[in-house]
Protein backbone atom coordinates (compact mmCIF):
# COMPACT_ATOMS: atom_id res chain seq x y z
CA UNK A 1 0.00 0.00 0.00
CA UNK A 2 1.31 3.56 -1.30
CA UNK A 3 2.14 6.11 1.66
CA UNK A 4 1.04 9.81 0.51
CA UNK A 5 2.38 12.13 3.02
CA UNK A 6 1.45 15.45 3.70
CA UNK A 7 3.07 18.65 1.19
CA UNK A 8 2.97 21.86 3.23
CA UNK A 9 0.21 23.62 2.84
CA UNK A 10 2.31 26.88 3.06
CA UNK A 11 3.84 26.13 -0.44
CA UNK A 12 3.13 28.78 -2.91
CA UNK A 13 4.03 28.93 -6.97
CA UNK A 14 3.17 30.25 -10.00
CA UNK A 15 2.98 34.15 -10.36
CA UNK A 16 3.14 34.74 -6.97
CA UNK A 17 6.31 34.15 -6.46
CA UNK A 18 7.96 35.01 -10.05
CA UNK A 19 11.07 36.68 -9.81
CA UNK A 20 11.21 37.68 -13.37
CA UNK A 21 9.67 36.61 -16.95
CA UNK A 22 9.96 38.78 -19.14
CA UNK A 23 8.95 38.20 -23.34
CA UNK A 24 11.12 40.17 -26.44
CA UNK A 25 10.32 40.75 -30.14
CA UNK A 26 7.19 38.75 -31.68
CA UNK A 27 6.43 36.90 -28.29
CA UNK A 28 5.19 39.88 -26.64
CA UNK A 29 2.33 40.99 -29.31
CA UNK A 30 1.44 37.31 -29.34
CA UNK A 31 1.02 36.90 -25.67
CA UNK A 32 -1.91 39.65 -26.50
CA UNK A 33 -3.36 37.84 -29.22
CA UNK A 34 -4.11 34.78 -26.64
CA UNK A 35 -7.64 33.52 -26.75
CA UNK A 36 -9.01 34.76 -23.77
CA UNK A 37 -12.12 31.84 -22.91
CA UNK A 38 -13.81 33.95 -20.00
CA UNK A 39 -15.52 36.08 -23.44
CA UNK A 40 -16.83 33.46 -25.25
CA UNK A 41 -20.58 32.00 -25.42
CA UNK A 42 -21.33 28.27 -24.89
CA UNK A 43 -21.59 27.76 -28.39
CA UNK A 44 -17.88 29.21 -28.51
CA UNK A 45 -16.92 27.34 -26.21
CA UNK A 46 -17.90 24.17 -28.05
CA UNK A 47 -15.87 25.06 -31.05
CA UNK A 48 -12.36 24.30 -29.84
CA UNK A 49 -10.73 22.16 -31.70
CA UNK A 50 -9.54 19.22 -30.37
CA UNK A 51 -7.58 15.48 -31.86
CA UNK A 52 -7.41 12.87 -29.54
CA UNK A 53 -11.20 11.53 -29.78
CA UNK A 54 -11.11 10.27 -33.48
CA UNK A 55 -7.05 10.77 -34.31
CA UNK A 56 -8.79 14.19 -36.52
CA UNK A 57 -9.16 17.77 -36.07
CA UNK A 58 -12.68 18.06 -34.39
CA UNK A 59 -14.94 20.87 -32.51
CA UNK A 60 -15.62 19.49 -29.28
CA UNK A 61 -18.97 19.76 -29.60
CA UNK A 62 -18.79 17.32 -32.23
CA UNK A 63 -16.72 14.60 -30.08
CA UNK A 64 -18.45 11.57 -29.19
CA UNK A 65 -16.84 11.28 -26.07
CA UNK A 66 -16.92 12.68 -22.63
CA UNK A 67 -13.64 15.34 -23.07
CA UNK A 68 -12.23 18.22 -20.77
CA UNK A 69 -9.54 20.57 -22.78
CA UNK A 70 -6.74 22.18 -20.07
CA UNK A 71 -6.09 25.17 -22.48
CA UNK A 72 -2.72 27.21 -22.55
CA UNK A 73 -4.85 30.14 -20.69
CA UNK A 74 -6.03 27.47 -17.56
CA UNK A 75 -2.02 26.23 -17.59
CA UNK A 76 -0.97 29.83 -17.27
CA UNK A 77 -4.05 31.56 -14.73
CA UNK A 78 -3.82 28.07 -12.36
CA UNK A 79 0.38 28.87 -11.64
CA UNK A 80 1.18 25.33 -11.92
CA UNK A 81 5.17 24.14 -13.05
CA UNK A 82 4.26 20.06 -13.76
CA UNK A 83 2.65 17.98 -15.93
CA UNK A 84 0.37 16.28 -12.82
CA UNK A 85 -0.48 19.93 -10.56
CA UNK A 86 -2.05 20.99 -14.67
CA UNK A 87 -4.10 17.66 -14.75
CA UNK A 88 -5.95 18.63 -11.45
CA UNK A 89 -7.84 20.94 -13.18
CA UNK A 90 -9.22 18.01 -14.88
CA UNK A 91 -12.40 16.99 -12.79
CA UNK A 92 -12.50 13.48 -14.58
CA UNK A 93 -9.00 12.52 -13.06
CA UNK A 94 -8.08 11.71 -9.63
CA UNK A 95 -4.49 13.40 -8.69
CA UNK A 96 -2.08 12.92 -5.47
CA UNK A 97 0.97 14.01 -4.77
CA UNK A 98 2.79 10.59 -3.11
CA UNK A 99 6.21 12.63 -2.92
CA UNK A 100 8.16 15.63 -4.25
CA UNK A 101 8.57 13.75 -8.00
CA UNK A 102 5.90 10.39 -7.72
CA UNK A 103 2.26 11.41 -8.70
CA UNK A 104 -0.84 8.94 -8.23
CA UNK A 105 -2.95 9.88 -11.03
CA UNK A 106 -5.98 7.67 -12.20
CA UNK A 107 -9.81 8.06 -13.58
CA UNK A 108 -12.69 5.81 -12.62
CA UNK A 109 -11.00 5.18 -9.12
CA UNK A 110 -8.59 2.51 -7.72
CA UNK A 111 -5.71 5.19 -7.84
CA UNK A 112 -2.02 4.44 -6.66
CA UNK A 113 1.83 4.71 -7.57
CA UNK A 114 1.29 1.95 -10.28
CA UNK A 115 -1.77 3.24 -11.58
CA UNK A 116 -1.98 1.43 -15.66
CA UNK A 117 -5.40 2.20 -17.42
CA UNK A 118 -4.59 5.13 -18.73
CA UNK A 119 -2.93 6.05 -21.58
CA UNK A 120 -0.70 8.99 -22.13
CA UNK A 121 0.91 10.31 -24.78
CA UNK A 122 2.66 13.72 -25.57
CA UNK A 123 2.27 15.35 -28.80
CA UNK A 124 0.91 11.58 -29.93
CA UNK A 125 4.22 10.38 -28.24
CA UNK A 126 3.26 7.24 -26.15
CA UNK A 127 4.75 7.72 -23.04
CA UNK A 128 3.98 4.13 -21.85
CA UNK A 129 6.23 1.96 -19.74
CA UNK A 130 6.05 -1.75 -19.47
CA UNK A 131 7.84 -2.09 -16.32
CA UNK A 132 4.35 -1.74 -14.77
CA UNK A 133 2.08 -1.32 -17.66
CA UNK A 134 1.91 3.00 -16.17
CA UNK A 135 3.68 6.26 -16.83
CA UNK A 136 6.23 7.63 -14.59
CA UNK A 137 5.53 10.98 -14.05
CA UNK A 138 8.81 12.31 -12.90
CA UNK A 139 9.89 12.14 -16.39
CA UNK A 140 7.20 14.01 -18.20
CA UNK A 141 8.11 17.42 -17.56
CA UNK A 142 6.93 20.07 -20.15
CA UNK A 143 7.60 24.26 -19.33
CA UNK A 144 4.22 25.37 -19.30
CA UNK A 145 4.39 28.46 -21.43
CA UNK A 146 5.38 25.70 -23.94
CA UNK A 147 2.10 24.06 -23.98
CA UNK A 148 -1.04 24.33 -25.99
CA UNK A 149 -3.39 22.23 -24.26
CA UNK A 150 -4.01 18.90 -22.63
CA UNK A 151 -6.98 17.04 -24.33
CA UNK A 152 -8.48 14.28 -21.14
CA UNK A 153 -10.70 11.69 -22.30
CA UNK A 154 -12.48 9.71 -20.28
CA UNK A 155 -13.56 6.14 -21.17
CA UNK A 156 -12.15 3.51 -23.22
CA UNK A 157 -9.90 4.61 -26.26
CA UNK A 158 -8.05 1.64 -27.56
CA UNK A 159 -9.59 1.35 -30.54
CA UNK A 160 -8.00 4.03 -32.07
CA UNK A 161 -5.15 4.32 -29.38
CA UNK A 162 -4.26 0.54 -28.51
CA UNK A 163 -2.76 -0.46 -25.61
CA UNK A 164 -3.46 0.79 -21.78
CA UNK A 165 -6.65 3.21 -23.33
CA UNK A 166 -8.59 1.40 -20.80
CA UNK A 167 -10.05 4.16 -18.67
CA UNK A 168 -9.25 6.88 -20.60
CA UNK A 169 -6.34 9.04 -22.98
CA UNK A 170 -4.89 12.29 -22.03
CA UNK A 171 -2.84 14.13 -25.08
CA UNK A 172 -0.40 17.07 -23.98
CA UNK A 173 -0.02 18.99 -27.02
CA UNK A 174 3.05 21.64 -26.86
CA UNK A 175 2.51 24.90 -28.90
CA UNK A 176 4.17 25.20 -32.58
CA UNK A 177 7.34 26.77 -32.63
CA UNK A 178 6.34 30.17 -34.98
CA UNK A 179 3.67 30.89 -31.80
CA UNK A 180 6.61 30.56 -29.05
CA UNK A 181 9.05 33.45 -31.29
CA UNK A 182 10.78 35.48 -29.43
CA UNK A 183 12.99 35.05 -25.73
CA UNK A 184 11.32 33.91 -23.26
CA UNK A 185 13.01 34.07 -19.40
CA UNK A 186 11.53 32.84 -16.45
CA UNK A 187 12.39 32.59 -12.73
CA UNK A 188 10.24 31.19 -9.90
CA UNK A 189 11.04 29.92 -6.41
CA UNK A 190 8.75 28.81 -3.02
CA UNK A 191 9.38 27.36 -0.03
CA UNK A 192 8.12 24.06 -2.11
CA UNK A 193 11.43 24.97 -4.16
CA UNK A 194 12.36 26.62 -7.10
CA UNK A 195 13.08 26.67 -10.91
CA UNK A 196 14.47 29.01 -13.94
CA UNK A 197 14.34 28.43 -17.83
CA UNK A 198 14.90 30.27 -20.70
CA UNK A 199 13.55 30.03 -24.14
CA UNK A 200 14.42 31.15 -27.97
CA UNK A 201 12.36 31.02 -30.78
CA UNK A 202 13.44 32.50 -34.52
CA UNK A 203 12.62 31.42 -38.22
CA UNK A 204 14.95 29.33 -40.52
CA UNK A 205 13.46 31.04 -44.04
CA UNK A 206 10.07 31.54 -44.74
CA UNK A 207 8.78 28.53 -44.19
CA UNK A 208 10.43 26.92 -41.17
CA UNK A 209 10.41 27.83 -37.17
CA UNK A 210 12.11 26.56 -34.52
CA UNK A 211 12.19 26.52 -30.51
CA UNK A 212 15.01 26.17 -27.88
CA UNK A 213 13.83 25.41 -24.25
CA UNK A 214 16.53 25.32 -21.36
CA UNK A 215 14.87 24.75 -17.94
CA UNK A 216 16.19 23.46 -14.36
CA UNK A 217 13.95 23.18 -11.69
CA UNK A 218 14.34 21.48 -7.64
CA UNK A 219 11.64 20.37 -5.56
CA UNK A 220 12.25 20.34 -1.36
CA UNK A 221 11.87 17.73 0.73
CA UNK A 222 8.19 16.49 1.33
CA UNK A 223 6.89 16.56 4.89
CA UNK A 224 4.88 13.76 6.82
CA UNK A 225 2.03 14.28 9.10
CA UNK A 226 4.42 14.14 12.00
CA UNK A 227 6.22 16.52 10.28
CA UNK A 228 9.22 14.88 9.47
CA UNK A 229 11.11 15.59 6.30
CA UNK A 230 11.54 12.19 3.92
CA UNK A 231 14.62 13.08 2.34
CA UNK A 232 13.07 13.44 -1.18
CA UNK A 233 14.49 15.96 -2.79
CA UNK A 234 14.59 16.47 -6.54
CA UNK A 235 16.80 18.53 -9.00
CA UNK A 236 16.34 18.09 -12.84
CA UNK A 237 17.80 19.45 -16.26
CA UNK A 238 16.09 19.64 -19.06
CA UNK A 239 16.43 20.76 -22.95
CA UNK A 240 14.48 20.14 -25.49
CA UNK A 241 13.76 21.29 -29.19
CA UNK A 242 11.27 21.49 -31.60
CA UNK A 243 11.33 22.66 -35.39
CA UNK A 244 8.28 23.28 -37.47
CA UNK A 245 8.23 23.39 -41.31
CA UNK A 246 5.26 23.88 -43.33
CA UNK A 247 4.72 24.55 -47.30
CA UNK A 248 1.70 24.15 -49.27
CA UNK A 249 -0.16 20.78 -48.25
CA UNK A 250 3.21 19.36 -46.60
CA UNK A 251 4.13 19.94 -43.01
CA UNK A 252 6.56 18.56 -40.65
CA UNK A 253 7.60 18.66 -37.23
CA UNK A 254 10.79 17.61 -35.36
CA UNK A 255 10.87 17.80 -31.53
CA UNK A 256 13.68 16.45 -29.09
CA UNK A 257 14.43 16.30 -25.54
CA UNK A 258 17.29 15.47 -23.56
CA UNK A 259 16.87 15.47 -19.21
CA UNK A 260 19.11 14.46 -16.60
CA UNK A 261 18.10 14.44 -13.14
CA UNK A 262 18.83 13.20 -9.28
CA UNK A 263 16.15 12.34 -6.56
CA UNK A 264 17.50 12.12 -2.57
CA UNK A 265 16.98 8.61 -0.98
CA UNK A 266 17.04 8.97 2.98
CA UNK A 267 19.26 5.85 3.46
CA UNK A 268 20.83 4.03 0.27
CA UNK A 269 22.34 6.50 -2.46
CA UNK A 270 20.41 8.77 -4.79
CA UNK A 271 18.56 8.07 -7.54
CA UNK A 272 19.25 8.76 -10.75
CA UNK A 273 16.87 9.43 -14.13
CA UNK A 274 17.95 10.53 -17.21
CA UNK A 275 16.56 9.90 -21.09
CA UNK A 276 15.66 11.58 -24.34
CA UNK A 277 13.66 11.29 -26.66
CA UNK A 278 13.71 12.13 -31.17
CA UNK A 279 10.42 12.43 -33.34
CA UNK A 280 9.16 13.00 -36.24
CA UNK A 281 6.16 13.89 -37.50
CA UNK A 282 5.14 14.49 -41.23
CA UNK A 283 1.16 15.57 -42.37
CA UNK A 284 0.22 16.28 -46.47
CA UNK A 285 -3.22 17.82 -47.43
CA UNK A 286 -4.46 15.49 -49.81
CA UNK A 287 -6.35 17.04 -52.91
CA UNK A 288 -10.12 15.05 -52.33
CA UNK A 289 -10.09 16.97 -49.15
CA UNK A 290 -8.34 14.25 -46.75
CA UNK A 291 -4.72 14.09 -45.22
CA UNK A 292 -2.22 11.15 -44.62
CA UNK A 293 0.37 11.64 -41.71
CA UNK A 294 3.45 9.46 -40.78
CA UNK A 295 5.16 9.46 -37.31
CA UNK A 296 8.45 7.98 -36.30
CA UNK A 297 10.31 8.32 -33.18
CA UNK A 298 12.93 6.92 -30.71
CA UNK A 299 12.81 7.24 -26.68
CA UNK A 300 14.96 6.12 -24.21
CA UNK A 301 14.87 6.18 -20.52
CA UNK A 302 17.54 4.90 -17.94
CA UNK A 303 16.71 5.03 -13.95
CA UNK A 304 19.00 3.95 -11.37
CA UNK A 305 16.84 3.17 -8.25
CA UNK A 306 19.98 2.43 -5.72
CA UNK A 307 18.23 -0.54 -3.52
CA UNK A 308 15.30 -1.36 -5.43
CA UNK A 309 16.34 -1.88 -9.19
CA UNK A 310 17.77 -0.26 -12.69
CA UNK A 311 15.95 0.75 -16.04
CA UNK A 312 17.37 1.28 -19.10
CA UNK A 313 13.97 1.17 -21.88
CA UNK A 314 14.73 1.77 -25.45
CA UNK A 315 11.45 2.42 -27.74
CA UNK A 316 10.76 2.35 -31.42
CA UNK A 317 8.00 3.44 -32.83
CA UNK A 318 6.38 4.02 -36.57
CA UNK A 319 2.40 5.06 -37.24
CA UNK A 320 0.78 6.02 -40.17
CA UNK A 321 -2.84 6.80 -40.69
CA UNK A 322 -4.92 7.40 -43.73
CA UNK A 323 -8.24 9.99 -43.54
CA UNK A 324 -10.99 10.47 -46.48
CA UNK A 325 -14.43 11.06 -47.09
CA UNK A 326 -16.69 7.96 -48.81
CA UNK A 327 -19.70 9.80 -50.51
CA UNK A 328 -21.24 12.12 -48.59
CA UNK A 329 -22.19 10.56 -45.01
CA UNK A 330 -18.45 8.49 -44.11
CA UNK A 331 -15.45 10.18 -42.90
CA UNK A 332 -13.16 7.32 -42.82
CA UNK A 333 -9.67 7.13 -40.77
CA UNK A 334 -7.60 3.97 -41.23
CA UNK A 335 -3.96 3.32 -40.09
CA UNK A 336 -1.19 1.45 -38.50
CA UNK A 337 2.00 1.53 -36.68
CA UNK A 338 4.31 -1.03 -35.11
CA UNK A 339 6.44 -0.64 -31.83
CA UNK A 340 9.54 -2.12 -30.09
CA UNK A 341 10.32 -1.89 -26.63
CA UNK A 342 13.63 -3.26 -25.69
CA UNK A 343 13.48 -2.99 -21.83
CA UNK A 344 16.35 -3.91 -20.03
CA UNK A 345 16.16 -4.35 -15.84
CA UNK A 346 19.11 -4.74 -13.40
CA UNK A 347 17.53 -6.55 -10.48
CA UNK A 348 19.37 -4.67 -7.27
CA UNK A 349 16.93 -5.17 -4.86
CA UNK A 350 14.80 -7.39 -2.73
CA UNK A 351 12.09 -6.48 -5.68
CA UNK A 352 13.24 -8.88 -8.84
CA UNK A 353 11.67 -8.68 -12.34
CA UNK A 354 11.88 -11.93 -14.73
CA UNK A 355 12.41 -11.99 -17.23
CA UNK A 356 15.35 -8.96 -17.04
CA UNK A 357 16.15 -8.57 -20.40
CA UNK A 358 13.25 -8.31 -22.87
CA UNK A 359 11.80 -7.02 -26.27
CA UNK A 360 8.27 -6.34 -26.67
CA UNK A 361 6.80 -6.19 -30.36
CA UNK A 362 3.08 -4.55 -30.76
CA UNK A 363 1.69 -4.22 -34.27
CA UNK A 364 -1.51 -2.33 -34.41
CA UNK A 365 -3.82 -2.04 -37.05
CA UNK A 366 -7.25 0.25 -37.06
CA UNK A 367 -10.29 1.68 -38.72
CA UNK A 368 -13.10 3.86 -37.83
CA UNK A 369 -15.99 4.91 -39.95
CA UNK A 370 -17.73 8.06 -38.46
CA UNK A 371 -21.18 8.29 -40.50
CA UNK A 372 -23.70 11.00 -40.91
CA UNK A 373 -27.25 9.98 -40.00
CA UNK A 374 -28.87 13.22 -41.42
CA UNK A 375 -27.47 15.81 -43.78
CA UNK A 376 -28.55 18.47 -40.95
CA UNK A 377 -27.48 17.84 -37.86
Amino acid sequence: MNRLFKQSRRSVRGPALVAAAMAFGPAAAAAQANLDLARLSIEELGEIEITSVSKRPQSLSEAAAAVFVITHEDIRRSGATSVPEMLRLAPNLQVARIDSNQYAITARGFNGANANKLLVLMDGRSVYTPLFSGVFWNLQEVLPEDIERIEVVSGPGGTLWGSNAVNGVINIITRRAQDTQGTLVSVGGGNDGGDAAIRHGGRLGENASYRLTARGFARDHTVAPTGASQQDAWVQKDLQFRLDWGEAADTLTVSARLYDGAIDQPVVADKTISGGHLLALWNRQLADGGALQVQAYYDRTDGVYPGFFGEVLDTWDLDAQHRFTLGTRHDIVWGGGYRLMRDDVDNIGPVSFLPAQRDLRLANFFVQDSIALSEVL
